[in-house]
């Protein structure tokens, strides 16, 4: 639909409706006065969700924390990781590795 006909149907049927005597005065000043009260802030509702979300991810952290140090594994036995990814690494180097005779 055209917008300016569709403004000059709305200004033409505002016009043969005046305003009536029973509006109280200034009624229109007092519903614009409240509408910036009633108006959806974005930033305060992310901030709420995000401060709502922060206390079920705190206790998330601590159960897993304990039950990290509390045992999910045996702490019997005491391996050096360092030792086990060095041994890994060249363990696949040294299969990678033919004879120095060996040629085409």
């Amino acid at each position: 639909m055209n917008l300016i006909e569709l403004h000059k149907k709305l200004i033409g049927a505002a016009r043969a409706n005046p305003p009536s005597v029973r509006v109280p005065l200034a009624f229109e000043k007092r519903i614009i006065a409240l509408l910036p009260q009633q108006a959806v802030d974005g930033w305060a509702q992310w901030a709420g969700a995000l401060w709502r979300a922060a206390v079920p991810c705190v206790l998330i952290m601590l159960l897993l924390s304990a039950w990290s140090f509390f045992g999910a594994y045996p702490t019997t036995t005491s391996s050096d990781l360092s030792q086990e990814i060095d041994n890994t690494i060249l363990a696949a180097a040294d299969t990678e590795q033919q004879p120095a005779d060996s040629t085409w």
